[in-house]
């Protein structure tokens, strides 16, 4: 650059906000954003989630009528959470058939068709009574293998009730290429997979767990989620997982590891995700409540900053209403 003041102002360019919005250098879209949506079984109406304003655990009908709205406000895609009435030690309620969530894609996949991607999360930690994301051994480990023997059955229940993406988020060794092979052998050859393949043993899930009902019930989940003072770990995962056979990659949290975003958006060449989880969420509605920052505006601050992290995707609980103002 060789001109220097007065000749160069760079104020001229944020004159007005029609020169503004022309320069702008990252622009959010409503095909950008994914819902995470929880649905119940066993009850009968939506139940409001304390712990973020705004969120609730759905019936399948009032799913459907979120649902519907989404998709008319153009998000791009909603991923399913299920809580079902019943838990056990093997998470048997997730691959059910007549699970709650196989019930509810099925809703969804007859209502929506292709006019938004329906995705589901794919764990064991809402559907176990312990709370963990994978079969626990007697001495209260986590059994990987074990674990992706579940897996497999649960991608294939998902597909098989209409999800056209799959997001294994259980951190174990393996999964996707587990997955993907069980897919492939069930004539599920077109589903996507969506790999949480960098997902922090993170403080900020708090509110998620109350949504999903998984806390767990002992220990933690540290031997599987990564350390948050780890980087370069990121990107051995994220590799593994394309290695497996995963079509798009993840960063959960996001706001807080934006740089692992850019370094993850800078090393590979598939679409790269970023999950704005419920901690995130409810930090900014807690202080808009309180009247200390503007929530509106802070919550697309928010969204464009993960977008010029470099995410493709983003996943965020105010897809709906971001989508609006896209």
């Amino acid at each position: 650059m060789s001109a220097q003041f007065p000749v160069a102002r760079p104020r001229r360019l944020r004159r007005t906000p029609a020169l503004r919005r022309m320069v702008a250098e990252t622009r959010l879209a409503p095909a950008d954003l994914i819902l995470p949506m929880f649905v119940k079984e066993g009850i009968a109406e939506a139940q409001p989630v304390a712990s973020m304003p705004g969120v609730y655990q759905h019936t399948r009908d009032s799913l459907r009528k979120a649902a519907h709205e989404a998709a008319e406000a153009g998000v791009g895609g909603i991923i399913l959470f299920g809580v079902p009435a019943v838990k056990d030690g093997t998470g048997s309620a997730a691959d059910d058939p007549d699970g709650i969530v196989q019930l509810a894609l099925r809703d969804l996949a007859s209502d929506l068709g292709d006019t938004t991607v329906i995705m589901t999360d794919l764990c064991l930690d809402e559907y176990t009574d312990h709370g963990h994301c994978g079969i626990v051994t007697g001495s209260g480990e986590i059994d990987n293998d074990a674990t992706l023997e579940r897996y497999a059955s649960i991608a294939v229940a998902q597909a098989d009730a209409g999800a056209a993406v799959v997001g294994p988020s259980g951190m174990m060794d393996g999964q996707v290429g587990v997955i993907r092979q069980a897919l492939d052998q069930a004539g599920h050859t077109d589903t996507a997979i969506l790999a949480y393949s960098v997902k922090y043993a993170s403080a900020y899930y708090g509110p998620f767990r109350e949504a999903a009902e998984c806390a767990p019930r002992f220990g933690d989940r540290a031997s599987h989620q990564q350390d948050p003072a780890n980087a370069d770990e990121s990107i051995r995962e994220v590799l593994l997982d394309l290695e497996e056979g995963a079509d798009m990659v993840m960063v959960k949290p996001a706001g807080a590891y934006l740089d692992i975003v850019h370094r993850v958006r800078d090393t590979v060449d598939v679409p790269v995700a970023a999950y704005q989880v419920s901690g995130e969420y409810a930090m900014i509605e807690a202080a808009a409540a309180q009247g200390w920052i503007d929530r509106e505006r802070t919550i697309m601050e928010s969204l464009t900053s993960i977008r010029r992290a470099g995410a493709d995707l983003i996943l965020t609980y105010w897809a709906t209403e971001a989508a609006r103002r896209c």
